[in-house]
């Protein structure tokens, strides 16, 4: 019996050992970031690919206003509700203290300043796949936006969601910087599964999840119930949607289908973010939809 209960002790404290080793929060390495020149421009570019104020934006804001990322979207999924913070310029309630690296490390790693893990609601196992020099211009534009201090609202998630240590193991599962769509592409399907894959992560909405809210890359773009179970977002793979090359880029940018039904719901805020885009980079986006494995 004494035996019996020394494995046992052992074997559990192997399993919190490895459990610690597993979840401990792994930051990349930013030495790089300061050698880079920041640019504005692309800045802007990246910001509006990305989907930034799409989330951070306060609730209802719209035209200029939507550039004040004073947070409080609220987001309902089955592991509970997010609510968007505050990642406006303040240097109190808002990321205006923040360096670039822990930028980077934030966004791309989901690795607060203090070295807490953040919930994936935040995508950024899209984002990891970022290059370093958009994330250094992304951060440049930003900087330039409005501060706003308006404190950001906790998360109204339930034991044992909640428990963040827990978020190691859940990127140690499902936080890849590997293309869904590999191999060599041409040069706009490559543009295009870039902005697709890392920027606009338009598979953290089409892409179906299983239990543990990862992605079934299996089944990448072919449609998913919505977070909050109320609806599902389209399979947009060639195996179901049959629109042209125009018919899409005229979707993405002005958001009437060719039937001449209106873009709703979140995916208004994306045809708001591609249409401020340039033209090449939404053909391409419309060149890496085309070359997807067709999911019928």
């Amino acid at each position: 019996m004494r035996r019996i209960i020394l494995l046992l002790v052992g074997v559990a404290l192997l399993a919190v050992a490895a459990f610690l080793t597993i979840t401990q929060p792994r930051p990349r390495s930013t030495e790089g970031l300061a050698a880079l020149t920041p640019d504005v421009v692309n800045g802007e570019t990246v910001f509006w690919a990305s989907g930034c104020a799409s989330c951070h934006a306060a609730p209802g804001a719209k035209d200029e206003a939507r550039l004040v990322l004073a947070g409080g979207e609220q987001f309902q999924t089955a592991f509970g509700t997010f609510v968007a913070p505050n990642i406006s310029t303040d240097p109190v309630q808002g990321i205006g203290g923040w360096t670039v690296a822990q930028f980077a490390i934030a966004i791309q790693d989901g690795i607060s300043p203090e070295g807490e893990h953040y919930f994936p609601a935040m995508p950024y196992a899209a984002y990891g796949k970022m290059t370093p020099q958009d994330v250094v211009d992304l951060k440049s534009y930003m900087d330039g936006l409005p501060a706003d201090a308006t404190p950001s609202q906790p998360h109204q998630v339930a034991f044992p969601f909640n428990i963040r240590r827990s978020l190691g193991g859940w990127k140690f599962l499902f936080a890849s910087t590997d293309w869904v769509l590999a191999g060599d592409q041409s040069a706009e399907v490559t543009r295009g599964r870039y902005i697709v894959e890392a920027m606009a992560h338009c598979g953290e909405c089409h892409t179906p999840r299983n239990v543990l809210g990862g992605l079934k890359t299996a089944q990448w773009m072919a449609g998913a119930p919505l977070p909050d179970g109320k609806g599902r977002t389209p399979n947009v793979t060639p195996g179901k949607l049959t629109w042209s090359d125009n018919d899409i880029f005229a979707y993405l940018t002005t958001g009437f289908t060719p039937e001449f039904d209106a873009v709703g719901g979140s995916m208004a805020h994306v045809v708001d973010n591609m249409a401020k885009l340039p033209e090449g980079d939404v053909r391409d986006v419309v060149a890496y939809l085309k070359a997807l494995p067709a999911i019928p």
